[in-house]
């Protein structure tokens, strides 16, 4: 259960003396880093003028993914060069990975979905990490069949085998959340495989296991491809507006280095504002360097998928009533024991200001 896994970490975390707060679960060697090649952990030093040296920023995020192009159009634009950013970015492959690199120190910034920094908090955290800036707005994954299903109904998945994601992380919630909108019972009116690895499940899907499967970008559009399946339906769509990610900093990072933060919120939400000025094709273009194994015809697949469901925000403030949202998914998949009070995991000051601009 991811709350054990926290609970396990935490006292990991404590023994080698990385921190003295607590963290989340197991960590993953695999990393991708952006075009810097700096290798520097986290910094402590803050901000002061636009003619700074750069200062090293090191972010974790939790999968390499188009559904996130605004952040890569950001990077390849020169945005954060411009707010006098030096960015190495790593990829942890897992919430409860990118989590434990932001609270251990190896990363200062994460970038997951906000129920990670939920359960830390509840753990009893005294570092505890504070959302700042929203990306997304929608899930990011598809529902994909063996067959082509041009009026499916989400009853459809009545008696199925579906290969589903981790319990406790924001796919699967989001994916029950959903079925139970639709009046389906996840533990009783169908089979949820949860035994498979994040990233693998479309490869199983392939070699004959489920009759559907949940998957992000780029598999389920390769699924399309290959002629394994066919994408029948969108949980971007089915489950509304969803605070699926977010930019999220220990608080002693935040107070020591604000100016960081508000030049690092400044650089995306300038990357916000590509995606909201430039067609499908255009993002793609820019975005590509960043996906070099995939093909620019796929990436604009994606990007077009993602641009007509408003997958994403046009700001970075992550309002209170997405935060309620949030803890009700997580009520309804009964991850949450007690709510955490807004104000004290999310901050909009940053995303405010670099709006301003």
């Amino acid at each position: 259960m991811k709350k054990k896994l926290i609970s396990i970490l935490l006292t990991s975390v404590m023994t080698v003396g990385l921190l003295s707060a607590c963290g989340s679960a197991h960590t993953d060697d695999n990393t991708k880093n952006s075009k810097t090649n700096t290798t520097e952990t986290v910094s402590d030093i803050s901000r002061t003028d636009s003619d700074s040296a750069p200062v090293s920023v090191t972010l974790n995020e939790v999968a390499h993914s188009i559904f996130y192009a605004p952040m890569y159009a950001a990077i390849e634009n020169g945005y954060f060069d411009e707010e006098g950013i030096d960015l190495t970015l790593v990829t942890g492959f897992g919430a409860d990975k990118t989590m434990t690199a932001v609270i251990s120190g190896e990363a200062d910034i994460g970038f997951m979905g906000s129920e990670s920094s939920i359960y830390t908090y509840n753990e009893g955290a005294n570092d505890y990490v504070i959302n700042f800036a929203q990306l997304t707005q929608r899930a990011g994954n598809f529902l994909v069949a063996r067959e082509e299903m041009k009026d499916f109904k989400w009853t459809d998945l009545k008696g199925k085998d579906v290969l589903g994601g981790r319990k406790g992380g924001m796919p699967e919630m989001v994916f029950e959340y959903i079925l139970k909108q639709n009046g389906i019972d996840p533990r009783t009116d169908l089979n949820i495989n949860q035994g498979i690895d994040f990233g693998s499940t479309a490869a199983a899907f392939s070699e004959g296991s489920g009759d559907f499967t949940v998957e992000f970008e780029p598999s389920a559009t390769a699924l399309e491809s290959e002629g394994k399946g066919h994408v029948v339906a969108s949980l971007g769509t089915d489950s509304g507006y969803v605070p699926y990610t977010a930019y999220s900093a220990k608080k002693s990072y935040l107070d020591k280095n604000p100016d960081v933060i508000q030049s690092f919120t400044n650089a995306l939400q300038k990357g916000m504002d590509f995606v909201q000025n430039h067609t499908p094709e255009e993002i793609a273009a820019v975005i590509a360097p960043q996906f070099p194994e995939t093909d620019l015809n796929t990436i604009t697949t994606i990007v077009t998928r993602y641009y007509d469901q408003k997958t994403w925000k046009e700001d970075l403030i992550f309002e209170k009533d997405s935060f309620e949202l949030l803890q009700d998914i997580l009520e309804s998949a009964g991850e949450l024991d007690s709510r955490t009070p807004y104000e004290s995991l999310v901050t909009t000051e940053f995303a405010k200001e670099a709006l301003k601009k």
